[in-house]
């Protein structure tokens, strides 16, 4: 199972946000569409950051709630790891415990976005696969 497969049945929506929106905006935008991040980006295609409900506990935690009239671009990631449709889910799994993220932007062939991962998309998925491996070999050993 890869990305592609993860998209098909989930889909390649991805919610963005201006680097210019406030915090305060960003943090209704998550909890509206129940997410837990959004791809910064002026154009919906180049990827300018990624911000994160951490990021937003981060900044009221040290800003109070002012700290919500900030920018996302005061806050954003700017060193955002991305996927591309081929890469598989052990390797997804490895890039997002090793770098601890918990959502991969996903790029086109140009470097576009394409959609967003996220580290319950790829669990699902594996589970998916495991469930699968097991009926397998279930009916392997049957002889069915």
């Amino acid at each position: 199972m890869n990305v592609q497969s993860i998209l098909g049945s989930k889909g390649n929506a991805v919610e963005t946000i201006a680097q210019t929106a406030t915090l305060f905006d960003a943090a209704r935008q998550l909890g509206e569409r129940k997410i837990g991040a959004l791809v910064v980006s002026g154009d919906g295609r180049a990827i300018e950051g990624i911000v994160s409900e951490r990021d937003i506990v981060r900044a009221t935690s040290g800003g109070g709630a002012e700290a919500l009239g900030n920018s996302v671009g005061s806050v954003m990631s700017t060193d955002v790891v991305t996927c591309s449709c081929g890469d598989g889910v052990d390797q997804l799994m490895s890039l997002m415990t090793d770098r601890r993220i918990r959502h991969l932007p996903v790029v086109d062939d140009h470097g576009h976005l394409a959609g967003i991962i996220s580290i319950g998309d790829v669990v699902k998925a594996r589970l998916a696969e495991l469930e699968h491996e097991n009926e397998a070999l279930t009916q392997y050993i049957s002889g069915h």
